[in-house]
């Protein structure tokens, strides 16, 4: 069964954007990042992607999914609304709009990735959703070294308290890539 993988990168005081909405400072990797090994592994194991709104309006042209992300899978987005004019598809890509919460699109997307995982690609506060929801059973953080001093946090108050296990560390450009299980019971 698939489990649900909550990734994001993130700045060394834990920040996913700075003080302006901004988050390339977090990505001066980018070219480096997309090529590696380890962005082959994750697109491998990934079946289907979830993402919130905001996280999805960051695109310049939606059309562009079907074009050139980077993951090429079933794309879930958790919105209050869905867009009037739906994206451009392909045949491994097509984006659905959840609009009836988290735990529907969690179900949705494990359903459309079959044997492979959920990726959660942002943003922090569907994260922090899922978190309070049980609904993560990886967390795949990527810490890049520098310090934005202020912004949008990962974890903010009220993130549930989680014991996590370590299930792998690697190092990718300047980033340091983190994968924690959460422990249940």
């Amino acid at each position: 069964m698939a489990k649900v993988i909550a990734g994001a990168s993130t700045s060394l005081d834990g920040y996913v954007q700075d003080a302006a909405g901004g988050f390339d400072a977090l990505y001066p990797d980018i070219d480096e990042l997309l090529a590696s090994e380890y962005m082959r592994r994750l697109q491998a194991q990934t079946g289907a992607v979830l993402m919130g709104r905001r996280s999805y309006d960051l695109a310049d042209d939606p059309d562009g999914y079907a074009d050139s992300y980077e993951y090429q899978v079933p794309l879930f987005v958790v919105t209050h609304t869905a867009p009037a004019v739906p994206p451009k598809r392909n045949e491994r890509l097509w984006i659905t709009f959840v609009t009836d919460g988290v735990e529907s699109a969690v179900r949705q997307a494990v359903e459309a990735a079959g044997d492979r995982d959920v990726m959660v690609v942002g943003g922090a506060t569907l994260i922090r959703q899922l978190l309070a929801a049980d609904l993560v059973d990886e967390l795949a953080i990527d810490v890049v070294p520098v310090l934005l001093g202020g912004g949008v946090r990962l974890f903010a108050d009220g993130v549930p308290k989680r014991a996590l296990e370590t299930v792998g560390v690697e190092r990718v450009g300047g980033r340091t890539c983190l994968r924690h299980r959460v422990v249940r019971g």
